[in-house]
């Protein structure tokens, strides 16, 4: 696994905008290509999701576990 750490400022740069790319924070913080230009069903990249997912992805975090984690996210 990946050691860096991503803070809410650090991950909100990765937003799939502007040639960035699109990350999500979730147990992790994980590349998403289905974000490319940022969003996903009203869901922006570059921000932690934890609770979107839990609770109104249909999906849930199954669709995220054969994705390569780039970090950790940290909340301080």
């Amino acid at each position: 696994m990946n050691s860096a750490t991503f803070n809410q400022t650090e991950l909100a740069k990765y937003n799939g905008q502007d040639g960035q790319p699109a990350y999500v924070a979730v147990d992790g913080v994980t590349g998403v290509a289905a974000w490319a230009g940022g969003k996903h069903h009203g869901n922006l990249a570059g921000q932690e999701l934890t609770a979107v997912i839990d609770t109104k992805s249909p999906h849930g975090r199954k669709v995220l576990t054969g994705l390569t984690v780039v970090g950790q996210y940290v909340t301080n």
